[in-house]
């Protein structure tokens, strides 16, 4: 465990929040302020807060119908907030599409995998680099001499990306030929394509064997460092969200129950009792 991730400082806001200290000085990315949603009678979740760095890798456990999901839905547009406000870079996204809202700078992957599964896994990525297209329509209809041009500059964006995830010999593959795990590293891959200030990641690390899941550890911590955004991931397996998460809050009947640093969760005896276990994190 590295001196950044012993203590993060606390940022006196309307509750305290763990930022990192290198983001201390900058607007958080991301905030959320009393978010919560009902579904007829029943709460999903309630009174919701967060406020991340711009460089911090943060997770959000809880036993299974917690939320989790539900407030990512939420951070991205898909469910519109009963109450509370939703901050990105510091604009509200309150009456923004799913669409304006990824344009704003906030990407995400999905619990259960959405690839084009025909497409090719070059031709996934290139979907997720559309934002940045320039080209105008009659340039690509006529095949103009810039249409070339950025089709070769995309292409080696892709390859860039597909590098990362050492996946560049799957570029002319179909996507849902791939396995299980590759599909997962393909759509981190793709949400990346978009440019995004925060990568939200649902379960990333589901369906991968140890050995994968190391690798996605240190792949999470390197995207942060060459790109510079902030990551929210959700996540089961503890030994990935221990080992690469700055703060971590934990999630109950849609309700935050605990935040802070891996080693204080850990030990936490309302997080042991209601999602870890009598055992504890092994």
């Amino acid at each position: 465990m590295t001196s950044e991730k012993k203590r993060s400082v606390l940022v006196q806001m309307e509750e305290p929040n763990l930022i990192p200290e290198r983001d201390l000085g900058h607007i958080p990315v991301l905030q959320a302020k009393h978010l919560g949603i009902d579904f007829g009678g029943l709460t999903a979740v309630d009174d919701f807060n967060l406020a991340m760095g711009r460089t911090e890798i943060s997770g959000l456990i809880g036993p299974n119908g917690a939320g989790k999901t539900t407030i990512f839905n939420l951070l991205t547009n898909v469910y519109k907030p009963t109450r509370g406000t939703v901050l990105l870079d510091g604009y509200d996204t309150a009456g923004k599409s799913m669409v304006q809202v990824n344009k704003m700078g906030i990407a995400r992957t999905f619990q259960n995998i959405r690839l084009f599964s025909k497409m090719t896994v070059e031709e996934n990525i290139l979907v997720g680099l559309g934002n940045s297209m320039s080209t105008k329509l009659v340039t690509d209809l006529f095949r103009l001499p810039q249409h070339w041009r950025q089709e070769a500059e995309f292409h080696d964006k892709a390859m860039d990306l597909l590098a990362i995830f050492d996946m560049q010999k799957y570029a002319k593959a179909q996507a849902g030929s791939l396995p299980y795990g590759a599909q997962r590293r393909l759509e981190i891959l793709r949400a990346l394509g978009t440019r995004p200030k925060v990568l939200l990641l649902d379960e990333p690390a589901a369906g991968m064997n140890p050995a994968e899941t190391e690798e996605l550890m240190e792949n999470i911590q390197k995207i942060r460092d060459e790109f510079q955004i902030a990551i929210l991931l959700i996540e089961h397996d503890m030994s990935l969200v221990m080992g690469v998460c700055e703060a971590v809050g934990v999630l109950d009947y849609g309700k935050i129950i605990a935040k802070g640093t891996p080693e204080e969760i850990q030990n936490d005896p309302r997080v042991i009792e209601a999602y870890l276990g009598k055992q504890g994190v092994n």
